[in-house]
This record gives C-alpha cells, structure tokens and sequence, in this order.
C-alpha cells in the first residue's frame, strides 16, 4: 500500500476535495432561487494543506501519550461575497456559480486524467511491458 501512495502521491487527496467542491457548487446551484441561502464554496489549499499535515502529524502509539495538538478543520468551507445584492438574502449568483463549476470539472477530469495516466504506468510495470 505504501508503494500505491507513493506512486498516486497527492493526486488521490486532491480529488477527494475536488468531488466535494463539485457537491457543494451543485448545492449552490440547485438553491439559487431559495430565499436566504448563502452560496459557499471550498478554498481548495487550505484543504489539501489540512489533509497534508494530518498526514505528516505525530500519531501516539499508547494512550498514555500525549496528544500533538488540534487538528486541523476538514471542511474547508466559505460563504461567498455577491457581487450584486438580492432582495430575498439569496447569495448564489447563477453565472458566477456556473463559472465556477465549469472551472472545477475541467479541474477534477485533469485530475483523474493524471491518476488515470499513473495507474496505466503502474499496469505496465507490473505487466513487464
């Protein structure tokens, strides 16, 4: 299993949050017409560095050890500031919102198109080709 993290790197993490930022970005969309709902969206670094450092923390071996701090927040999650104000309190923009999903897929099928590249790599290896 160290070998598959070690090979797949980051990139496995990555698409983790990238799936979830889709989720939320749908989220935004599907309530855009909701009064009061406030468009959020995932800052995407602050994730990827929570998740990182997770791994690289100090895990106690026996109980009677003492813990190495707090851990970092996973969810990653922000309101959006509108651009242009709505009377019903709704801060889903629908073309920002749009931009943004258009952005994230692009950003989320480059991502599997690495692992994708990585594994077929892998298969090879194995393989002896």
């Amino acid at each position: 299993m160290n070998l598959l993290n070690r090979t797949l790197g980051i990139h496995d993490q990555a698409l983790q949050v990238k799936g979830r930022r889709l989720e939320v970005l749908a989220q935004n969309i599907a309530n855009a017409d909701t009064p009061s709902y406030k468009a959020r969206d995932i800052d995407f670094k602050s994730v990827l560095s929570g998740t990182q450092a997770q791994e690289l923390a100090i895990t106690a071996t026996r109980g009677q050890h003492f813990s190495s701090g707090e851990a970092a927040s996973e969810s990653g999650l922000l309101y959006r500031v509108p651009f242009n104000t709505s009377f019903d309190g709704n801060t889903v923009e629908m073309s920002v919102e749009q931009a943004q999903y258009g952005k994230a897929a692009a950003d989320y099928q480059a991502t599997l198109q690495f692992l994708e590249n990585r594994i077929s790599g892998l298969r090879k290896a194995l393989r002896g080709d």
